[in-house]
């Protein structure tokens, strides 16, 4: 469903940002390809505030995709980033990893019980396979690959011999106080951006070696232990002579670095080179890197040094998760995409990142928000197929459903997400059950098949089976609670009989809805279908109690799933013999 070019009035973020990127680009490097990148630490499980790393730049390539243009969308995985620590909530971690603590992530083992080579693969092919359900296209790069192949020795070799001008430039920085109380992070720091501090030797700053020997931008993996754990002690620049000493085992060596592949080039140089090698036009990043001294307000001065600019791009904000804390991957058990994709369909997750700027904080639904995040949704799509959405909310919807190789593959028959949640909560799966009430729901179109409703009927479940409390879920009664219905007043027998007596003509899940909001009106001696307007305030009072009063009787608490669906569940022989006929 292609976005065909708007007005200034009525355009939306990312058409306004593609405008920009291509006019940027081709002036930078006319007739050919877009570039804008994204950079992931697959350090542990990849979040969904890392997405949004990725995500802004996709929307925007999708965007010049859909104007024609060539696009490259580069992901560095950052995996030859060094193992900083064991993060919690991953399954099967032990005392074990902290001996690997040092070393590049692709030389870490897995996680027990893992089918991947190593650390850093093991955590990437979750989101590897989250962007592919997400219809996200992108070119990855291996951090790992690349340095250990040689492809960026000349710029190591380059920003050595320059390591003066490199360190004139950070040290315009290191005499200035951090502010009292940093900004929320989303970039994940990199897990880089911290990486030199908490080496020991000579680094003391995050943005490379000063020891006796003078400034070096690179560190060197110990070709004994494999750690980072480094301090390079001598460099001539005529024979690339470099000489390291490991802080951690006592090895040390003297290498030829124009043919040496084991180390690299420091968090806050190596960002912009890559900036440079690339030819990167848009990149993102987070708001901790407003803060004087962060990695992207000095890379666009070292960027430079490499014959490069600085990309254009927002700062993107928090993304966070109801009834969850700030999200951060070294802290373990945040949800990531993967886990979102269980619960909800690719079009609304990337609905969620769509329609907000970049600057703008939003939250993911894990919990009984989602219901509403859902309705939300489709009462989008009726407005998008009927023509009376806003132009910024068919472009953001748009960019969820689709990208500029096609729609996503989408439920066939999209019936609201509560309904579809209260039917697996009730049926426990049961799909004989499911489909029974799923095509009472409307007895003139009945489904064919639960695939009809599918994948977003397997997300409801999912969600409930792993997102509702147990205390939560809804157990229907086994047998009729005989003291409560002998206790009754006659005024409750009454809206009980009113309601046996209209179920089978009103079997349906309008008619159901009809019926239970109509006895307490009936009562009061109102037309059923009278609207509150034509009614006193009493009757909202008598609805709630009617409705407790069903509750109690069909799952023996005050609360439960909308009656109508719940009532279909239970289906109409049971629910006669619970209320007592």
């Amino acid at each position: 469903m292609p976005i065909v070019a708007q007005s200034t009035e009525t355009t939306d973020w990312v058409s306004r940002f593609a405008d920009e990127v291509i006019e940027e680009s081709e002036r930078r490097a006319p007739g050919k390809p877009v570039v804008v990148a994204s950079g992931l630490s697959p350090s542990g499980p990849i979040h969904l505030g890392n997405l949004r790393e990725v995500m802004t730049p996709h929307l925007v390539a999708d965007e010049i995709r859909r104007r024609g243009h060539q696009v490259r969308h580069l992901i560095s995985w950052d995996d030859y980033d060094r193992y900083r620590k064991v993060p919690n909530g991953v399954d099967g971690v032990d005392g074990s990893w902290a001996e690997h603590i040092g070393k590049p992530l692709t030389s870490v083992p897995a996680p027990h019980g893992s089918a991947h080579p190593n650390w850093a693969e093991h955590f990437k092919a979750a989101m590897v396979d989250a962007l592919a359900e997400m219809g996200v296209e992108f070119d990855g790069i291996s951090q790992t690959a690349q340095y250990t192949s040689g492809v960026y020795r000349e710029q190591i070799l380059h920003a050595m011999k320059h390591r003066g001008d490199i360190d004139a430039i950070l040290d315009q920085y290191r005499t200035k106080k951090a502010p009292a109380k940093q900004q929320k992070q989303q970039k994940p720091l990199d897990e880089a951006e911290i990486e030199a501090a908490e080496g020991s030797g000579a680094a003391g700053e995050d943005d490379g070696s000063s020891g006796t020997a003078g400034y070096f931008p690179y560190k060197p993996y110990c070709g004994e232990c494999g750690k980072d754990l480094t301090t390079v002690t001598a460099y001539d620049d005529d024979s690339t002579e470099l000489t390291y000493t490991c802080t951690a085992c006592g090895f040390s060596e003297t290498v030829a670095l124009n043919e040496f592949n084991r180390g690299k080039l420091v968090w806050k140089v190596d960002w912009p080179m890559r900036w440079a090698y690339e030819g990167v036009v848009f990149e993102p990043s987070g708001v901790d890197h407003s803060s004087p001294g962060s990695s992207f307000q000095v890379g666009g001065q070292i960027v430079g040094i490499f014959g490069g600019k600085q990309p254009i791009g927002p700062m993107y904000a928090f993304v966070g998760i109801s009834g969850m804390a700030k999200m951060s991957s070294s802290k373990g058990g945040v949800p990531t995409p993967s886990d979102a994709l269980k619960i909800m369909e690719p079009q609304l997750l990337r609905w969620l990142y769509a329609r907000r700027r970049p600057n703008q904080s939003f939250k993911i639904a894990f919990d009984q928000e989602i219901q509403r995040l859902y309705d939300e949704w489709d009462k989008l799509d009726a407005k998008v197929a009927d023509g009376s959405a806003l132009p910024a909310d068919v472009a953001a919807h748009s960019r969820a459903v689709g990208t500029a190789a096609g729609e996503l593959p989408r439920t066939p028959r999209p019936m609201p997400y509560r309904t579809l949640a209260s039917v697996a909560d009730i049926t426990a799966g049961a799909e004989d059950q499911t489909l029974r009430i799923l095509s009472e729901l409307d007895p003139t179109d009945p489904l064919s098949g639960l695939d009809e409703v599918r994948p977003r009927l397997d997300k409801a479940e999912a969600w409930i089976n792993t997102h509702v409390p147990a205390d939560q879920r809804t157990i229907v009664r086994q047998e009729a609670d005989a003291e409560l219905l002998k206790s009754l007043d006659e005024a409750s027998q009454q809206s009980l009989r009113l309601l046996l007596d209209g179920l089978a003509e009103h079997w349906s899940l309008d008619g159901l809805t009809h019926l239970v909001y109509g006895v307490p009106k009936v009562q009061a001696g109102f037309p059923a279908d009278a609207t509150p307007k034509e009614l006193p305030a009493e009757i909202k009072t008598a609805q709630r109690s009617f409705f407790a009063l069903l509750y109690h009787l069909l799952v023996g608490r005050d609360t439960g799933p909308r009656l109508p669906t719940l009532l279909l569940a239970v289906g109409q022989e049971r629910v006669r013999a619970l209320l007592g006929e």
